[in-house]
């Protein structure tokens, strides 16, 4: 009779590890990614006056899969060597981060209850942590847990600067189906941190970018017809050229890859705190004058929490060679 074993072992000694400079640098590049993201807030406000969520990504990601369709021809050999749970994997990153998830954050924002939406944000690391714990195996060693609560507390202060206390208020209040949505579009951006790094051990980075977007267009498709039937891809106008070009090529082609390029070196439960570079970067953008940002005013915690988070994903990159996390991996035994 056969049994599942328990051994443990650090990530180095499970894998080979590249020594280039974009290897040496992944925990910063995953938070230089993630600022990219948050130039969607610019291009994205150019659209939103007249066109729904769905609309946009929709577009959005037909353009990234039409740039990264020579990448996907050049995948095709490595597709054929795919397990069931491989395609499982990246049909959820398909569906869930790249097209759910996008559409459940903009419909929390519709309730109003922006601080709520933010501080449910905060839970992602925690849920990626502990997905990462659960489907990688990963096992981060004790020093770790002060450092990811550092980070946490760096981009609180920069989110709700203005008002600490906003969150807690709005928490109070019992607004369940946007705090649902939030919550819901954090799981799912988790998920997609975790199992992007399990795919990344079977696909180039160029392959796993241009599965995520080609896979989750199929699905976009039909949430538009669903919602407003062949209507829905009839409101675009030619001044949308120019925010679309812009998202699909910053936030979207450029930033991904990257983000899965330096994925593939770095584990995800540091992934996931560098990623919180995110928010951050959203909110010195819409604290620029118009027509690039909102002209939000900046406050002194703001800065304070953008040089804790900073620092830590500094010390986290410095660290990822020098302490790898433990892997609990599961062999047959005898």
């Amino acid at each position: 009779m056969t049994m599942a074993v328990p051994t443990i072992k650090s990530e180095l000694a499970a894998q080979a590890r590249p020594v280039g400079l974009v290897d040496r640098f992944s925990v910063v590049l995953v938070a230089v990614a993630a600022t990219m993201w948050a130039s969607d807030t610019y291009f994205r406000a150019q659209l939103i006056g007249h066109l729904k969520p769905a609309q946009i990504v929709v577009i959005e990601d037909a353009l990234v899969s039409l740039f990264l369709f020579a990448f996907l021809l050049r995948g095709i050999p490595e597709l054929r060597r795919l397990d069931r749970r491989s395609w499982l994997a990246i049909g959820l990153i398909a569906v869930g981060p790249q097209a759910v998830a996008t559409i459940l954050f903009t419909q929390s924002f519709s309730y109003g209850h922006y601080a709520e939406t933010f501080v449910l944000q905060q839970t992602q690391p925690l849920i990626a942590i502990l997905l990462a714990w659960l489907i990688l195996g990963e096992r981060r060693r004790p020093w770790f847990w002060p450092t990811a609560a550092l980070a946490i507390v760096g981009v609180y202060l920069v989110v709700f600067a203005q008002n600490l206390r906003a969150p807690f208020s709005d928490l109070q209040h019992g607004r369940l189906e946007a705090g649902l949505y939030a919550l819901g579009a954090a799981t799912l951006w988790a998920s997609g941190t975790v199992l992007g790094r399990f795919v990344l051990g079977k696909l180039s980075f160029t392959t796993t970018t241009a599965l995520r977007f080609t896979l989750a267009l199929p699905v976009l498709i039909l949430v538009v017809l669903v919602q407003f039937g062949m209507s829905g891809f009839s409101h675009y106008q030619s001044s949308d050229a120019l925010p679309f070009l812009g998202i699909a090529l910053i936030p979207g082609f450029i930033a991904l890859l990257l983000y899965y390029r330096a994925l593939s070196s770095t584990p995800a439960t540091l992934a996931t705190i560098a990623e919180m570079a995110f928010p951050v970067a959203a909110t010195f953008i819409a604290s620029a004058p118009p027509p690039y940002g909102f002209n939000q005013p900046l406050y002194l915690p703001q800065f304070i929490g953008t040089g804790l988070l900073i620092a830590v994903i500094f010390i986290l990159n410095w660290t990822k060679e020098r302490t790898p996390p433990v892997i609990v991996e599961h062999e047959a035994a005898a």
